[in-house]
């Protein structure tokens, strides 16, 4: 294990040409305090958890003193928003304390959010409160234990500073890391302001940190927008199976990488509605629940055309050819995977289509079905019209009987791919009411059973029930 002191910083975007972002100086709140340090996330970087108590840690990850070799800088991107093209963002709440090369030499961004005011942030105050900042600490450790590719968090930083969103709250910061923070909306920042040799650039350097077997090869632009594609098909896919809804899809919200970044109004589903919208502010849906797909390639269509003094509009539309068919292929692997299927067979589109019918005229809870289905006669009862349910069940039998499944065998898959615990908006509401009260513990506490979310644990049964009255229909925006 490493000290604070012995983290290598290498900070290979900050050394990119001028125009990629700007240098800034974090900014630390008053009276700053440790919420909560993310052991598995310390353990990336080669920390034990007790340099998180250190005071060191705190002024370092608070923006209070930056350790040797770090050079705070915030990137500069633009993006469509809403299907708008804004054009210019960048990071206005954010900013790359430095890129930290682990153990094994794998690179981390240490991404600071509530940093204060930066070049980019459009008159904001740069700042982020306790609520939305405990709503992305959690998601992303929640995402990660369930094995979708994600953005980390490293840790969760509180204050008394007063800050102003729809109404007055606390300050906080939070610290995530990922490989990397470029977006689909960089590219387009650079497309769109007509600087052809920065686009180029920026691939290059995405290609050769991040898609190191392309480094070189003369058709390396093609095969990384191709690889793009790829790596967003399965991600999106992830999140349908899994009953995830992002709510912002917007493209300065992609990852370059295939990651799941920026939490804000997201939700797990709770009753199956195929429309679900979790985010207040999508008056007409864009980004409901069952868009999620169509906005992705949508939004990959953006990025092509970013690339287009790269690659060829025959090869970018070859690319993207590829994405509704990689989609479906993830999506019915998954799914198969969720029922327990070892094998592929046709009518397994078809069986999945006519229980999620099913399960949406009855608007089961997603994860408790999936969960309990490792013993199909305890979901019956979830169906007001059993005959229905019942006449799939037997189709269902008969896919596992032909297949020769073993009941005592698929049960154990099942319960490895169907997560006991999600982080509901109920959960993180509660762990937030609690949190503004002083008491931090309901934040570890989820952290704990989110990190392994297929595993039973006696003691975090409440978290396996339905929502509670109050939290069955939260009210979550872009702010949350």
């Amino acid at each position: 294990m490493s000290t604070l002191e012995q983290l290598r910083f290498d900070n290979t975007y900050a050394r990119l040409p001028p125009g990629f972002g700007a240098r800034v100086e974090p900014r630390a709140l008053s009276n700053t305090r440790l919420v909560s340090a993310n052991p598995s996330a310390l353990r990336l970087l080669g920390l034990s958890p007790e340099e998180a108590r250190r005071p060191e840690f705190l002024e370092a990850m608070g923006g209070g003193r930056p350790l040797p070799g770090m050079e705070p800088f915030a990137m500069v991107y633009a993006g469509h928003q809403f299907g708008v093209y804004v054009p210019r963002l960048g990071d206005g709440r954010a900013m790359l304390l430095g890129e930290v090369r682990g153990p094994s030499g794998e690179k981390w961004d240490l991404h600071l959010k509530g940093g204060g005011p930066t070049p980019f942030s459009r008159g904001g105050d740069g700042r982020a409160v306790l609520r939305s900042s405990i709503r992305e600490y959690l998601c992303g450790e929640a995402m990660h234990g369930l094995g979708i590719p994600t953005t980390r968090a490293l840790c969760l930083l509180g204050s008394d500073a007063p800050v102003y969103r729809e109404e007055v709250e606390t300050g906080a910061m939070i610290v995530r890391m990922a490989p990397s923070h470029v977006r689909f909306g960089t590219f387009e920042f650079f497309h769109y302001t007509e600087q052809p040799e920065h686009v180029a650039r920026l691939a290059d350097h995405v290609i050769d940190a991040h898609f190191p077997h392309l480094s070189g090869a003369p058709e390396r632009h093609v095969r990384f927008y191709a690889e793009v594609v790829e790596r967003t098909a399965r991600l999106v896919a992830q999140w349908q199976a899994v009953g995830f809804a992002h709510g912002v899809m917007n493209t300065d919200n992609m990852s370059i990488l295939g990651l799941t970044l920026d939490y804000g109004p997201f939700g797990f589903l709770d009753e199956f509605e195929p429309g679900f919208i979790c985010n207040h502010s999508d008056h007409r849906g864009r980004y409901a629940f069952d868009q999620q797909p169509r906005i992705a390639l949508w939004n990959l269509a953006c990025l092509g055309e970013a690339l287009l003094t790269l690659i060829s509009e025959d090869d970018a539309r070859a690319a993207l050819a590829t994405f509704e068919p990689g989609f479906s292929a993830h999506f019915l692997t998954r799914m198969r995977a969720k029922l327990g299927l070892t094998e592929t067979k046709e009518e397994d589109r078809a069986l999945v289509g006519d229980l999620f019918a099913l399960m949406a005229e009855a608007r089961v809870d997603y994860t408790r079905f999936f969960r309990a289905l490792s013993r199909v006669d305890a979901v019956v009862e979830m169906f007001p019209d059993r005959a229905r349910f019942e006449a799939w069940a037997e189709r269902y039998r008969a896919r596992l009987t032909a297949e020769g499944s073993v009941d005592t065998e698929r049960r154990a898959r099942m319960e490895r791919v169907n997560p006991r615990y999600v982080l509901r908006n109920w959960m993180a509401q509660d762990a937030i009411t609690q949190a503004q009260r002083g008491d931090f513990s309901r934040v570890d506490r989820l952290l704990t059973a989110l990190e392994d979310p297929f595993t039973e644990r006696p003691d975090h049964a409440d978290l396996t029930q339905e929502p509670p009255s109050w939290g069955r229909h939260l009210v979550v925006s872009c702010s949350s």
